[in-house]
C-alpha cells in the first residue's frame, strides 16, 4: 500500500509572535506541521534548512519585507515553485495586485479567519502538488497521482480495469524523425486517450501519463474493451498523419540498426495494452494492480499489431472490431 503522505510543513514568517503562535496552533490542529520565523533573514534560513511545503509571509517583515522576499524566492530556481501566501494588515487593492505580480499565490488580509487561512493553505498545496505531479509534455497526472487514484478505487471496493498502454516501434520514430516528432506522437496518444474515453462513454474514468510513451486508463471493467478499441482506431489515424507519407505508403520506417549500422525496417507504430481487472483478481493495493497490468502489457507486446491482453478468465485478443488501416506486424 502507498505510504501515507507526511504532514506538510508550513513556515509562518511574521514578526507578531502572538498572531504567529495562534495561527500555528490552529494549523497543527488541522494536521499541518509548522515552523516560525520573525524576519526576512530567518525566513530565508528556515526555507533553506526545513524545505517547507508552503510559506506564509507577512508583507511588513523586518529586514526583508514580504514583497521583496517573494521576488527573491521566485528568482531562485530552487524555490521558484514554492507555494507562497502573503499576509497584510488592511491591504489595498494595489497592495494585493503588487503581491500577486511579484509571484505570491494568494494574499490574505489581517485580521483573518484561521479556518479560512487553513483552507487556502490546503488549496495552494494541492494545486502545486497537482502541477508538480503532472507531465510537462501532456499535462496529464503522473505516477504519484495515478497510484493515489488507483488506491482510492481499491479502498472503496469499486470494480475497475487498469489499462496500461505503450507505443510499439517508438524507438524507430525517435531514431528517424527525431525527438521533437517523437514528442508529437506522445501528445497525439494523449489526445487519443481522451477521445477514446469520451467515445466509449466511460464514466467514471481516470487518465494518466506514466512517462515517455506509457499511459494508463482507469475505468469500469465493462468499459475496457470499448475504450481500448476506440483508442486503437484513433491512434492508427494519428500515426498515418504523423508519419512521412512515403513510410505510410510502404508500411514501415527504414533506419540504421544501432549495433550493426545496417539498414533495418520497423513497422509503423501500434499500441500494446495490458488490462488488469479487479473482477478477475482481488488486488491488495495499487502496486499489485500495476504489476498485473505491466505483465499483461508484456504479453500484448509479444503479439503483432494493436493488441490488448486481458487476464485469464477474460478472453484476450484484439479489441478493435472495426477495420484498421493496415495490419502492422512487428
Amino acid at each position: 500500500m502507498p505510504a501515507p503522505t507526511p504532514a506538510e510543513l508550513v513556515l509562518i514568517a511574521d514578526n507578531d509572535a502572538e498572531i504567529a503562535e495562534f495561527l500555528a496552533a490552529r494549523l497543527r490542529a488541522d494536521g499541518f506541521d509548522t515552523a516560525l520565523a520573525r524576519d526576512g533573514y530567518q525566513a530565508l534560513a528556515g526555507i533553506a534548512l526545513r524545505r517547507p511545503g508552503i510559506v506564509l509571509l507577512e508583507a511588513d517583515l523586518p529586514f526583508i519585507d514580504g514583497l521583496a522576499l517573494t521576488r527573491q524566492l521566485r528568482a531562485d530556481p530552487a524555490t521558484a515553485s514554492l507555494p507562497l501566501i502573503l499576509l497584510g494588515a488592511g491591504p489595498s487593492s494595489a497592495d494585493k495586485i503588487a503581491g500577486l505580480k511579484a509571484g505570491a499565490d494568494d494574499y490574505i488580509a489581517k485580521p483573518f479567519d484561521p479556518a479560512e487561512v487553513s483552507a487556502r493553505i490546503d488549496s495552494a498545496i494541492r494545486r502545486h502538488r497537482e502541477v508538480r505531479e503532472s507531465s510537462p509534455l501532456t499535462g496529464m497526472p503522473g505516477n504519484d497521482r495515478i497510484l493515489r487514484e488507483l488506491q482510492s478505487w481499491i479502498k472503496r471496493g469499486d470494480p475497475f480495469a487498469l489499462c496500461y498502454i505503450d507505443i510499439d516501434q517508438f524507438k524507430a520514430v525517435n531514431d528517424v524523425y527525431g525527438f521533437v516528432r517523437g514528442d508529437e506522437f506522445i501528445r497525439a496518444l494523449a489526445e487519443c486517450v481522451y477521445a477514446a474515453a469520451g467515445d466509449a462513454g466511460a464514466a467514471p474514468v481516470f487518465l494518466g501519463h506514466v512517462g515517455g510513451d506509457d499511459f494508463t486508463i482507469l475505468c469500469l471493467p465493462e468499459h475496457a474493451e470499448a475504450v481500448t478499441g476506440f483508442l486503437n482506431d484513433h491512434f492508427a489515424r494519428r500515426v498515418r498523419q504523423l508519419c512521412e507519407p512515403r513510410d505510410v505508403e510502404r508500411g514501415y520506417i527504414e533506419h540504421a540498426d544501432r549495433t550493426s549500422r545496417r539498414l533495418t525496417r520497423s513497422r509503423l507504430p501500434t499500441l500494446s495494452t495490458g488490462v488488469a481487472l479487479s473482477t478477475v483478481r482481488r488486488f491488495a493495493d495499487a502496486y499489485e494492480a500495476v504489476a498485473e497490468a505491466t505483465t499483461l502489457k508484456s504479453v500484448a507486446k509479444s503479439h503483432p499489431g494493436n493488441y490488448v491482453a486481458f487476464p485469464e478468465g477474460r478472453a484476450p485478443g484484439r479489441t478493435n472490431r472495426r477495420p484498421v488501416f493496415w495490419t502492422n506486424d512487428r
